[in-house]
């Protein structure tokens, strides 16, 4: 494979994974690569066949962008706070995005980077509960919370108990072993509805094939353990597509 890889064009061979993932459409963060570095959202769209649309890094931007963000083609924020101190001391900026946010009357969703990712971050102060009173605070404002391990059991209890919070378990899958695993915990508590699919793939195209080809195996193991066929066919498709269109209004 790595062979292969070297011996492609590497936009050729970057779709033709892509083109694999089966994937509809692509919400890609506009923080990351930096500009000018890597694929930006457009392009990744092209490379994919499909529509790709940007989120906005409340990081990467003043907060009075936030305002005018959805008709700007934004369909998301995302926070990075975990990175930027940790959840339990979020920044005066990321709530003043949140205040502008809620202030518009119809907020757009906003992602919050959640447990595990690079080194540059404390684990324990990634853990989701800290959001408890912004989650409270911005009623208004659906809550996406991403990546989640290890703290997979705390984000489903707080899709559980609070209708604006959502959460995926991208980066979860596919880099944690035993993807299966993450599902029966995320679904312990969390209905069907507030659990969505995403890959957090970035730097190579295999991440993106092999998040979908992991997340589908893993959902029809899970689901056809607890459904019928035509339900868990049901809630499988919810998790792959329907929820995030119901969310982001697409």
């Amino acid at each position: 494979m790595y062979e292969l890889r070297l011996a492609a064009d590497p936009a050729e061979y970057a779709s033709r994974l892509l083109h694999a993932t089966g994937t509809e459409l692509l919400l890609v963060d506009d923080g990351f690569p930096p500009q000018g570095e890597g694929v930006e959202w457009r392009e990744l769209g092209e490379l994919a066949g499909c529509c790709a649309l940007p989120v906005l890094r409340i990081e990467s931007h003043p907060a009075d962008d936030v305002p005018t963000a959805r008709e700007r083609g934004y369909v998301a924020l995302k926070t990075i706070a975990a990175y930027r101190g940790g959840l339990d001391r979020v920044s005066e900026h990321v709530v003043a995005a949140l205040e502008a946010n809620e202030a518009t009357g119809d907020p757009l969703p906003v992602q919050v980077h959640c447990g595990f990712g690079d080194w540059d971050l404390h684990l324990w102060r990634a853990d989701p509960s800290y959001l408890k009173p912004l989650v409270e605070r911005f009623r208004e404002t659906p809550f996406v919370l991403l990546h989640c391990y290890p703290f997979v059991r705390e984000a489903g209890w707080l899709a559980h108990v609070y209708g604006n919070v959502w959460f995926d378990l991208s980066l979860t899958i596919p880099h944690v072993a035993r993807p299966a695993e993450a599902l029966r915990e995320a679904l312990e508590l969390a209905p069907v509805s507030k659990l969505l699919y995403a890959s957090d793939a970035a730097r190579t195209p295999e991440l993106y094939y092999l998040a979908a080809k992991w997340w589908r195996e893993a959902l029809a193991e899970v689901l056809s353990e607890a459904l019928p066929a035509g339900e868990a066919e049901r809630d499988g498709r919810a998790i792959l597509r329907d929820n995030a269109l119901g969310l982001y209004r697409l």
